[in-house]
């Protein structure tokens, strides 16, 4: 781990205890900027505070124990640092040929272990303080409710050697392991030069090393700015004709007297302004996820990086995404943006996959073009066929058209489904299971064959009456649904017959998750 650690993680705990206590001690320093910069009738007031920490104050000067109160403060941040320095000592990892191992602990010691063929992805983070010290902290993605193994902090260049032979040995390259114990190591580059790397990193931006730069797909700033400000706006919106149906409005019925305006003005900005925070903050860490933003193949899987203070890159290994989803909001269609979220298996439970940190890191393309899709696609999805990009857009993302391939919802389905029954669609390939839906928003998702964990069809008391089905493909849990409804049942059937007949199948002839084992060794 980085020597540093201690010092940064000790760090965080006293900068959070610094704000702990002017916190408690607003009131004391009020007072004391008012006797600073105030006019020359209010100072030398007396401070009325009955906080703890500013009573802690006044009792240890009143009894002359300053000296010994900041001996005691020094004590205690050198206990902090040691502490953290202690936990550093014994936190240890070390990479096998078929696991990755974390040990920890010097009173009471875990080990942890995460096999390499389970790797569903590798994370580098960069916390904007770690940035300038040249540190980032490795997470291994598992399989599995807490299968998560980080590794924090480590040297920039160190974390990214470390990524790098983890995905070459979980591909089946077994030479990793021998390439990595005879590359000599470096001379070690030093404080000063980490933190002057870290510093060019904010301009230049990392990970280009692996990278072909024509295979780069890049959101312009003016895009991301106009997709969220679209975003923002309406919602912003959406807030006033609540604020003018539920706090204007009745104020302008019921209240009659001379403070009527005066109370109108104040219960408005009262609720309008923490709304507006709310709408910018919304919307500025969207913008903030979304800067620096770029998708890219490499050799060992799909790298996505994004970030413009805190920078995140994600390498996802081939094989690992479940489910592909394309979708438009009907505000962004006279623009043609599309956004792209995926479906992979990760160390978070079903209920966390709900959250907006989960939600967030399933997207990865915030906006884009067609172009930019058709590019996006190509790297989740590379062995889908070509003869697949009609039924994708035309008639899938776009559809439906005369002669709609997809089978849609039943006639007699229509109680279900009244405003989007012709929309609502399937259609099993030889590569995936197409699931098409949405007016106001149009959603097409792909579910490819080899990842489906199975299928099944439900039918309730009034389905069954009217003899409709309903249709799920099964993959790992995330934002991604594989459910359609009021199919007809005998369509439904024969549907469950083909995925299965297919998933098994494409199943049997894959071997994306060891997706290197077969190349020559030379």
């Amino acid at each position: 781990m980085h020597p540093l650690t201690p010092l940064f993680k000790g760090g965080l705990v006293l900068v959070v205890v610094v704000g702990i206590l002017i916190a408690n001690m607003r009131d004391r320093l009020i007072y004391l900027a008012v006797g600073l910069f105030g006019p020359e009738d209010v100072r030398g007031m007396d401070v009325d505070s009955d906080d703890p920490v500013s009573w802690a104050i006044d009792w240890t000067v009143g009894h002359g124990l300053v000296a010994a109160a900041i001996a005691a403060v020094f004590g205690v941040v050198v206990l902090v640092v040691a502490g953290y320095w202690a936990v550093w000592r014994f936190h240890q990892f070390r990479i096998t040929g078929e696991n990755v191992e974390v040990r920890k602990g010097m009173i009471f010691r875990s080990q942890r272990r995460a096999p390499l063929d389970r790797v569903q992805g590798v994370n580098l983070t960069r916390p904007f303080p770690a940035r300038l010290l040249g540190m980032a902290k490795l997470t291994l993605e598992g399989a599995g409710s807490g299968a998560d193994v980080a590794l924090e902090f480590l040297a920039t260049a160190r974390a990214e050697q470390v990524r790098a032979d983890i995905l070459r040995l979980a591909s089946g390259a077994r030479r990793a392991r021998d390439e990595a114990r005879q590359r000599e190591p470096g001379a070690d580059p030093g404080i000063a030069r980490a933190v002057s790397e870290g510093v060019a990193h904010l301009i230049e931006g990392v990970d280009r090393d692996d990278v072909v730069p024509e295979s780069v797909v890049r959101i312009p700033v003016g895009r991301l700015i106009g997709s969220q400000a679209i975003t923002g706006a309406v919602w912003l919106l959406f807030f006033l004709v609540l604020i003018g149906a539920f706090v204007v409005a009745p104020i302008l019925v019921f209240e009659d007297g001379p403070d009527k305006w005066l109370i109108l003005a104040g219960a408005a900005i009262g609720s309008g302004v923490p709304i507006l925070f709310a709408t910018i903050a919304v919307v500025g860490s969207a913008l903030q996820k979304g800067f620096r933003y770029q998708i890219a193949p490499t050799p060992d899987g799909v790298r996505v990086s994004n970030g413009l203070l805190t920078t995140v890159t994600r390498t996802i290994p081939p094989g690992r995404v479940h489910a592909v989803e394309i979708s438009q909001s009907i505000l962004w269609r006279p623009f043609g943006w599309w956004t792209v979220r995926i479906n992979r298996l990760g160390g978070t439970s079903a209920s966390q996959q709900n959250s907006s940190g989960a939600q967030a890191a399933a997207i990865v393309l915030p906006v884009g073009t067609r172009a930019d899709v058709d590019r996006v696609l190509a790297l989740l999805v590379p062995d889908a066929p070509e003869r697949d990009a009609t039924m994708t857009w035309e008639d899938g993302v776009e559809g439906p058209r005369e002669a709609d391939p997809f089978t849609t919802v039943a006639p007699r389905g229509v109680v279900w489904h009244p405003i989007q029954r012709r929309r609502l669609g399937v259609r099993v390939t030889a590569f995936a299971v197409l699931l098409r839906r949405g007016r106001l928003v149009r959603r097409l998702a792909i579910f490819p064959l080899a990842r489906l964990q199975g299928v099944s069809l439900r039918q309730g008391p009034l389905a069954r009456a009217a003899r409709l089905s309903g249709l799920r493909v099964h993959v790992v849990p995330g934002p991604i649904s594989g459910s359609l409804s009021a199919l007809d049942r005998d369509e439904a059937l024969r549907l469950a017959e083909v995925v299965t007949r297919g998933a098994l199948a494409a199943a049997a002839a894959d071997h994306s998750h060891r997706w290197a084992a077969e190349q020559p060794t030379s």
